[in-house]
């Protein structure tokens, strides 16, 4: 990894860098696939009620048709089963897809911009559908929440893209810094709507979902989360090859027979739709999609095409985890998730620019 001469930030792409070539790529997609699924049984096991993971695999056969006891599992009393399936199951689900969700929107946001530090958080996707989101809590129709997270995240894309423009032509520095001024005024807007109108409970509601929670998750939050990846995060995966030519700038992606501009909007809404399906079950949650990407570059090396699966997966397992111990760790009372992801996540990116540093 190397430093961006303009941001001093890790570099995204494959001109000067080195192309490792370790474990082909469908091994590291077993071996994360296998660590997420392990990773699902025993999140589940963690709570004030002890739950074994045998208990766990015999609630998921028994709700998919087989018998608990089949291949190991174990048969569960009602209320068991119904913290298995009905609280924590769905939970741990909807972290594993926000995390991948978040993971691979940053990793295609990096790629198209060439800019190491664009996320859906810098470039004001979180903003936009937390305004979104917030609007629509306070006027009582939570129903239509995914809907206006969505059009907040567009909303705030498109104003950093035009920002952006009126300076100039579109470049990583210019993106970044409208990205931050559309990310704060979205912000501001924000706060000023719950300064003028939330009270109580709302306030409470409101600020949990600002912190990011998914305490609230259930099975609609797990339909959102997993539907936005096969509907519009499994496209973008297969993305790699077109993400690589933009790698070398936008004339020799023309040249190589990408249509730059078509192309660059249709995976930017692509991302922000993927990003406020994920932010409207989650709440605003940071990092994820900025040092998720630069972790899996430091074992893979720089090629999209096999960065965007391996990001995915390492975010559903970190964000897993990360949840797992916002839940558990100060029990009885709860973080929002948000908050260790800023407390992971500012560090380990502090050590990544070091390590990049060194490299360069």
């Amino acid at each position: 990894m190397t430093l961006t001469a303009e941001t001093g930030a890790p570099a995204v792409g494959i001109p000067h860098r080195r192309i490792r070539r370790g474990l082909p790529t469908a091994v590291w997609v077993v071996v994360l696939s296998a660590v997420l699924l392990v990773s699902i049984v025993f999140a589940v096991t963690f709570g004030p009620a002890e739950i074994r993971p045998t208990e766990v695999w015999g609630s998921i056969l028994g709700h998919l048709g087989f018998s608990p006891t089949a291949l190991g599992g174990e048969a569960l009393s009602p209320l068991r089963d119904g913290i298995v399936w009905e609280l924590r199951m769905p939970r741990v689900l909807t972290a594993a897809a926000v995390g991948a969700g978040l993971a691979l929107s940053g990793t295609v946001m990096q790629a198209i911009t060439r800019n190491p530090l664009a996320d859906p958080y810098l470039l004001g996707l979180s903003s936009g559908a937390s305004l979104g989101a917030v609007a629509v809590i306070l006027l009582g129709l939570g129903v239509l929440l995914p809907v206006a997270a969505f059009g907040g995240a567009v909303a705030a894309l498109v104003g950093t893209l035009l920002l952006a423009g009126a300076i100039g032509s579109l470049t990583p520095t210019r993106t970044v810094l409208a990205g931050l001024a559309v990310s704060s005024f979205f912000g501001a807007l924000t706060s000023l709507i719950i300064f003028w109108s939330a009270t109580g409970d709302t306030y409470r509601e409101i600020l949990s979902w600002l912190l990011g929670s998914l305490s609230g998750a259930r099975w609609p939050a797990v339909a959102i989360g997993l539907g936005a990846l096969l509907i519009v995060g499994i496209p973008l995966m297969l993305t790699g090859r077109t993400l690589d030519a933009f790698a070398f700038g936008d004339n020799a992606a023309s040249a190589l027979g990408v249509g730059v501009n078509s192309t660059r909007w249709t995976l930017l809404i692509a991302t922000a739709l993927l990003t406020g399906a994920m932010v409207s079950v989650s709440g605003s949650i940071g990092f994820v999609g900025l040092i998720l990407p630069h972790a899996v570059r430091l074992v893979v090396g720089q090629r999209n095409r096999v960065v965007l699966p391996l990001s995915a997966l390492a975010g559903a397992i970190f964000l897993l985890w990360i949840d797992t111990g916002a839940r558990t760790l100060f029990d009885p009372r709860e973080l929002p998730v948000g908050i260790l992801t800023a407390v992971v996540g500012a560090p380990v990116f502090a050590l990544l620019l070091l390590r990049g540093r060194r490299v360069s």
